[in-house]
């Protein structure tokens, strides 16, 4: 079975090459950007959809979705 190169997870060996060339605290601001961008996106899309929600509520769907429904938040 091939790899599909429609599926987005697949990195390409220039991409590996430089990720491989980063350091450990390289890769780790680059992974907290993108975690701090996605926050960002489910938090916009989330006061546009419900705009009824408190802040609270907002929060408690933010931390949800980014936990894959792991978190609780009382």
């Amino acid at each position: 079975m091939g790899i599909d190169e429609r599926n987005i997870e697949v990195i390409d060996d220039v991409m590996a090459r430089v990720l491989r060339e980063k350091t450990p605290q390289q890769r780790l601001a680059i992974a907290f950007g993108l975690w701090t961008s996605a926050k960002k996106q489910i938090t916009n899309y989330l006061r546009s959809e419900h705009p009824d929600w408190d802040d609270r509520m907002v929060q408690r769907e933010v931390a949800k979705r980014l936990s894959h429904g792991a978190t609780e938040i009382k």
